[in-house]
């Protein structure tokens, strides 16, 4: 069974970016791993060493992204005044009244941009489907805390 995962429109449009850019970089990779190969003697070849380790983190990359983009649902936001996927949450914190801005997103692109939180983060769980003034205890694995909904947008 296939299991599609969450993802917001801005989350798709650029992971589907970074795989154009990175297949555009992957001709030049292989160039670069033939002409050190050339070189000579593969076992004291730094060149080819680098070159090859290059070409294999990009390729694995790219099937990372082929397969976050063929098994993400792009969601839109609930139109209701309530904490999901894609919105902007304001939350104090209560035990420090520090006062911060998160953007709920998928779990893949929740290291994106700073300020995006995962929506399967203890965080991001405990604030699903909130509204502005509810107070929530966030079970984390540091221990619990609480945090009040102060604004949505």
């Amino acid at each position: 069974m296939v299991q599609y995962h969450k993802i917001t429109e801005d989350g798709m449009k650029t992971l589907k970016a970074e795989k154009v850019l990175l297949q555009a970089e992957r001709p030049h990779k292989i160039k670069a791993l033939a002409e050190a190969r050339a070189l000579g003697d593969l076992s004291e070849n730094a060149e080819y060493s680098a070159a090859k380790y290059e070409l294999h983190h990009l390729e694995g990359r790219l099937r990372y992204l082929d397969k976050v983009i063929r098994y993400g649902q792009v969601v839109s936001a609930d139109p209701k005044p309530i904490a999901d996927l894609g919105k902007s949450v304001t939350l104090r914190f209560d035990d420090d009244e520090d006062v911060t801005t998160f953007r709920l997103v998928g779990p893949h692109e929740a290291a994106m941009k700073p300020g995006n939180l995962a929506i399967n983060s203890p965080l991001g769980r405990a604030l699903n489907g909130r509204k502005v003034g509810d107070t929530v205890t966030v079970n984390a694995p540091s221990g619990a805390y609480q945090v009040t909904v102060v604004k949505l947008a």
